[in-house]
């Protein structure tokens, strides 16, 4: 039986990458993106091309993760369609550079409502279907950023990123008894393959901008060549997408819980594996040592 598949914020990048990897696989992929009639039009056309020229089942969807009418229509459409989806995948975001004094509070609100509140809105319409089916698949794309090192003047999306990275580690915990399967998927800085940086935000408060410029002068250029220095000339982001692709197309219950994909090595995995154990054993110590593997359904 085909896999049903649904991507979040897959008119590029990480997202794009991943459902032609899915499709070439032989699931039937929704790529979820807004504006498929306007400013994703050029987007849309080219799943289609993609699809025609590689026999594979990619299809663009209209969804506006800001949006839960968008959501729920999207996830209707697919549901008339297949009756289920047996994967949802939560790669929609977004990134904004400078620093963090100069960004206003409802920026800050906004990169939260596009990096966290958009997962819940897309649960709310996908996981009822997946919980009373007793079988299911969600994988988050979270980011280094979460327990790696950090450099500044990223801050508002490292906290956005880390919000739905907590998000993903309760919703792992809640959904085992449902035999709903979570991967956490942890790409490390990609600068080749994706325009995270070119196409991040900037901060309102311009003024701010200038006087941090007079002690940090062209510390985000600096940023942003350090760490493509530090990926290895062959990194690049289908890295992301191959392994996802390899992640879903493992056995149920056997799909990996966390797993890092970060060619810069910013410490992250090792931290990560720190927290992760430590949160298994408080979950044994309180006798909730069940909800560490899915439970198939009876």
């Amino acid at each position: 039986m085909t896999t049903i598949v649904l991507i979040t914020g897959a008119s590029s990048g990480f997202g794009a990458l991943t459902a032609r990897a899915l499709a070439s696989a032989g699931h039937t992929v929704y790529a979820g993106m807004r504006e498929t009639t306007g400013r994703n039009a050029p987007q849309v056309q080219a799943a289609a091309d993609f699809s025609a020229e590689h026999g594979a089942d990619l299809r663009a969807i209209e969804l506006d993760v800001n949006s839960q009418d968008s959501v729920d229509a999207a996830v209707a459409q697919i549901h008339a369609e297949h009756g289920r989806i047996d994967v949802l995948i939560h790669n929609a975001g977004h990134m904004v550079t400078g620093p963090t004094e100069a960004f206003t509070p409802e920026q800050l609100a906004e990169l939260y409502n596009v990096n966290v509140l958009s997962t819940q809105r897309v649960n709310r319409a996908a996981l009822p279907n997946m919980r009373h089916r007793g079988n299911g698949l969600v994988i988050w794309v979270s980011s280094t950023s979460v327990l790696g090192g950090t450099p500044p003047y990223l801050a508002p999306y490292f906290a956005a990123k880390a919000g739905m990275d907590s998000l993903a580690v309760s919703y792992a915990a809640e959904l085992s008894r449902w035999g709903v399967e979570t991967s956490i998927v942890v790409p490390g800085s990609f600068t080749n393959g994706t325009n995270h940086f070119a196409h991040s935000g900037r901060p309102a408060d311009q003024e701010t901008v200038a006087e941090y410029e007079t002690r940090y002068a062209g510390l985000m250029e600096q940023v942003s060549q350090k760490l493509a220095e530090l990926s290895p000339p062959d990194a690049n982001a289908s890295m992301v997408s191959d392994e996802i692709a390899r992640i879903v197309a493992l056995p149920a219950g056997t799909r990996p819980y966390r797993v890092h994909i970060d060619p810069a090595n910013d410490g992250s995995e090792a931290v990560a594996a720190l927290s992760d154990a430590n949160q298994q054993a408080f979950l044994n110590r309180v006798g909730l040592g069940d909800l560490l593997t899915v439970t198939p359904r009876a």
